[in-house]
């Protein structure tokens, strides 16, 4: 089998089962995947992280949660730009786009990588079995979600799903454990005095910290919001292009 035969029946693949999953189930369960597909955007695992950096200290649980993502960066975005693949949407002619037109490339997927990583991650802090099992599911609802909203193929919510594997053995095997080990010499340049686990008094007692932390959070906020306000103009020129 050539590479071009492969690849075209996975396209045709790809194409017969997003027809088959595109708006499935009503209105009632797309709001219910709209709410399981946020958990994968960037924003949530953001907070997360400025959370364990800036408000309450914890630098295992910020340096693992902040490799698993990172890991994200290198494996994620330079296959997107690479293998440059249009959205579902853009390509075939009857699919319903069921959320506000991402305007990133399609493969893989953003969504189905954050979850599977950060998920698995999480469970393995927690030394919970049950948790990472529960998020290899949860990992599969949100990449279903992707499908059924109509802005990503099959291929690229599974691909997406096996990276943030990948990226999960690199981060609790290699990765992370480098970081935490460099991580004393690091910290020995801080020019305060560090606080393990517990809300940082700095905030209520250092103007300037909590002016930074209101403009990390706010940041991160806003830009959220801009990527939505983004995407929502971009449906509505599409719609109306006069």
């Amino acid at each position: 089998m050539t590479a071009d035969t492969f690849i075209n029946r996975i396209n045709a693949w790809d194409q017969k089962l997003i027809l088959k999953f595109n708006g499935i189930g009503g209105n009632l369960f797309t709001y219910f995947l709209k709410f399981i597909s946020f958990f994968g955007r960037e924003t949530i695992w953001f907070f997360i992280l400025a959370t364990y950096l800036f408000i309450w200290y914890d630098p295992v649980i910020f340096i693992y949660i902040g490799t698993s993502f990172m890991c994200g960066l290198i494996l994620i975005v330079p296959i997107k730009e690479i293998v440059n693949r249009e959205r579902p949407f853009k390509t075939i002619q009857n699919i319903k786009v069921l959320e506000p037109e991402p305007v990133s490339k399609s493969f893989p997927s953003w969504h189905a990588y954050n979850v599977v990583a950060q998920g698995l991650t999480i469970g393995f802090l927690l030394k919970s079995p049950m948790i990472i099992v529960f998020m290899l599911l949860f990992a599969g609802l949100v990449a279903f979600s992707r499908m059924q909203l109509g802005v990503h193929y099959p291929s690229d919510v599974i691909t997406g799903y096996l990276l943030g594997i990948i990226a999960f053995l690199l981060t609790i095997f290699i990765l992370a454990p480098l970081f935490i080990w460099i991580l004393p010499y690091v910290e020995q340049l801080a020019i305060y005095d560090i606080q393990y686990q517990q809300i940082n008094s700095m905030i209520f007692e250092e103007i300037w910290y909590f002016t930074l932390c209101i403009a990390v959070f706010g940041g991160i906020f806003l830009s959220s919001t801009f990527k939505f306000i983004q995407e929502r103009l971009i449906k509505r020129q599409q719609k109306d292009p006069d």
